[in-house]
């Protein structure tokens, strides 16, 4: 059966990693972008980051621009903009595509694990669906991750065990996150 750990990924620097590196880890895997109405989503991060990394946590950031352009920059502008605006520490990876023929292989795997199941009630749920719809339509079947800032969260063994849709309140993130450590 496969894992996190099966897959491997371009860092910033255009470099292969193996996921593998992290084994052992919880991991919290999120595509970003940072001129989302979500991006504040990189303080609650970080705070979660600066707490638990030494029990153990890493966050994984993927930038994406495929929703609604919001990751327009390159990688050294995105983690320019990340670690200056948000003190982020957290390792940052290569731009992807987390939708349709040219998703990164990682994200399909992911979503195939912990598939959509809505964004939840509300205000910002029901705007949300409208956009996300529209924005996935162009990806029919292979529209994996229906926005920016949606997290995965993978246990010590390399097995996806919960998806948090942007919308997630982050301190039920954080109660996820400390069950597994």
């Amino acid at each position: 059966m496969a894992t996190v750990y099966d897959f491997k990924v371009k860092n910033r620097e255009g470099e292969e990693v193996s996921l593998s590196e992290y084994a052992g880890k919880v991991l919290l895997i999120v595509n970003t972008a940072t001129g989302c109405g979500f991006t504040p989503h990189y303080d609650p991060m970080e705070a979660m980051y600066k707490e638990f990394r030494e029990k153990g946590f890493e966050i994984l950031d993927f930038p994406s621009n495929q929703f609604a352009n919001q990751a327009p920059g390159d990688d050294d502008e995105i983690h320019e903009f990340c670690t200056m605006k948000f003190g982020t520490e957290f390792p940052r990876f290569a731009k992807i595509d987390v939708n349709g023929d040219t998703a990164d292989p990682l994200f399909a795997y992911l979503a195939t694990e912990k598939p959509f199941e809505g964004f939840g009630k509300g205000l910002k749920s029901a705007a949300l669906n409208k956009f996300a719809g529209m924005n996935n339509k162009k990806y029919g079947e292979k529209a994996y991750i229906k926005w920016n800032f949606t997290k995965f969260l993978i246990d010590r063994e390399g097995n996806v065990v919960a998806r948090f849709e942007p919308t997630k309140d982050m301190d039920e993130v954080k109660k996820e996150v400390e069950k597994l450590l």
